[in-house]
């Protein structure tokens, strides 16, 4: 009897152990088949942070326009600004920024060239027409021989301000194709006008110094002045210079790199840079 006792439960004790069994292996799957069905369609996908180094204006300000258009994208856009155009591109060669926003073509490859880097153009966006601003001297008529003028000192920068000021008839340079024209590539300067080559982003601060400063519309913005309404004369479009993404190369057919792209080039950021800036910057395309 007790054996019989003893067998009987010892059978109940393994039903049991089996039903439980049973029934943890039927909840595992059915968690299984739950995560599965939120991988393939209910749950949004992982966030992927996107990091991109600007020049406070225009380009921080164009970038968080379309924040909202990425991050339904799932893409977060995370804006550093940075004051110079030097370590914006080093910082995306060395990896701790994914792409920036402040360059034209000619200085991208000007900077590899002169660096060693390996940055690439990803798109396009905007213009921004390069003006003549008035500082001791109120206008071009009146510019006095042996006059100073302060342009931007790094190579595509400098030559582009040469061949806005030939174009005013104020100088003759030896080659008008040289976008990396410097003072001494000038053939004819009637008017005895002395150069001060400076940091693009130090000439508004010396506009008052010297008699007409020729400067960025990023930093003439910047500034506090309207490029439209304050320079003596400015750059038309179809100005060369069209403000790019730039990537390392390799990385310029990233998914997140190209969803930027286009989000900087849609109707969306078209029309926030034509309503924000008055023709002060024009959308490439």
């Amino acid at each position: 009897m007790k054996r019989k006792l003893l067998a009987l439960t010892l059978a109940l004790g393994l039903t049991a152990s089996l039903a439980a069994c049973g029934s943890t292996g039927a909840g595992s799957g059915s968690a299984a088949s739950g995560s599965a069905g939120s991988a393939s369609g209910s749950a949004p996908a992982e966030t992927v942070t996107l990091k991109v180094a600007a020049s406070a204006t225009p380009h921080a300000e164009i970038l968080n326009a379309v924040k909202d258009v990425l991050a339904q994208q799932g893409i977060d856009l995370q804006v550093t600004e940075y004051g110079d155009y030097v370590v914006p591109n080093t910082a995306v060669e060395e990896g701790s920024e994914d792409a920036n926003y402040f360059q034209h073509v000619p200085y991208l490859d000007n900077f590899n060239a002169e660096n060693g880097t390996h940055l690439v153009n990803a798109g396009g966006v905007h213009i921004e027409p390069m003006g003549i601003y008035a500082g001791k001297t109120t206008a071009l008529a009146d510019l006095a021989d042996g006059a100073v003028v302060a342009i931007p000192n790094d190579a595509t920068n400098e030559g582009r301000a040469l061949l806005l000021l030939e174009a005013q008839g104020l100088i003759k340079l030896k080659d008008s194709a040289n976008l990396t024209a410097t003072p001494n590539d000038i053939a004819e300067n009637p008017r005895n006008l002395t150069f001060k080559e400076l940091e693009a982003a130090m000439i508004p601060n010396t506009v008052e110094e010297v008699d007409l400063s020729v400067i960025n519309s990023n930093y003439a913005m910047e500034a506090g002045f309207n490029p439209v309404e304050d320079a003596l004369a400015i750059e038309d479009a179809n100005s060369p210079y069209v403000n790019i993404i730039a990537v390392k190369e390799g990385n310029e057919n990233n998914p997140a790199i190209r969803a930027l792209v286009e989000a900087l080039q849609s109707e969306t950021a078209r029309d926030f840079i034509t309503t924000t800036y008055g023709g002060a910057v024009i959308p490439a395309v």
